[in-house]
């Protein structure tokens, strides 16, 4: 397996399983055989309404759990302080796990800055390893990173051979982001 150093020290693995667009009803069995062959970073949402499925099968995998990288994204509809800290629990509770290996703020919009702070309370009182964000084009995160105290370790966003996203890796970069 090959891993990715994030700016904070924490060791990601380098791929994933994404759960985008997997029912509850088939994500158990796709999460426990994707671990089953290998992966260790499972990437799930609350938007995505399969995190008690993914928690199942983090449950029933057998794979200690520091063997696991699990990813979440918190949801526009949960943004703000107070809304973020209770949805990231819930998260956690979904997922049946005590600390998050990385949450993301999914997109850019509402009272993302509440949502930071709340992610930065988060990771210092150690209840997730790594924050970041989703889907933040190169002028919100260069906003983010500089009003704020604690870089994001992650910006996700979607690459692939017809949209390289070139200035947003530029940006991270310049940020001191991994990507």
């Amino acid at each position: 397996m090959e891993y990715v150093t994030l700016n904070n020290g924490v060791k990601m693995p380098l791929l994933g399983y994404g759960v985008y667009q997997v029912s509850k009803e088939e994500c158990e069995k796709c999460v426990l055989d994707a671990i089953k062959v290998g992966y260790r970073l499972i990437d799930t949402a609350q938007a995505y309404f399969n995190e008690a499925a993914v928690g199942n099968a983090i449950q029933k995998c057998g794979i200690p759990r520091k063997e696991l990288f699990i990813t979440t994204k918190v949801w526009i509809d949960n943004y703000g302080y107070e809304k973020t800290k209770a949805s990231v629990l819930d998260s956690m509770k979904n997922l049946k796990i005590d600390y998050l290996d990385l949450i993301l703020l999914h997109q850019p919009f509402s009272d993302y800055y509440g949502s930071y702070h709340a992610l930065e309370e988060m990771y210092k009182e150690g209840k997730v390893r790594a924050i970041g964000v989703s889907n933040f084009y190169p002028d919100r995160l260069s906003d983010i990173c500089a009003f704020n105290e604690i870089v994001p370790q992650v910006n996700q966003v979607e690459t692939n051979p017809l949209n390289q996203q070139i200035k947003a890796q530029e940006n991270m970069i310049q940020n001191k982001v991994s990507d």
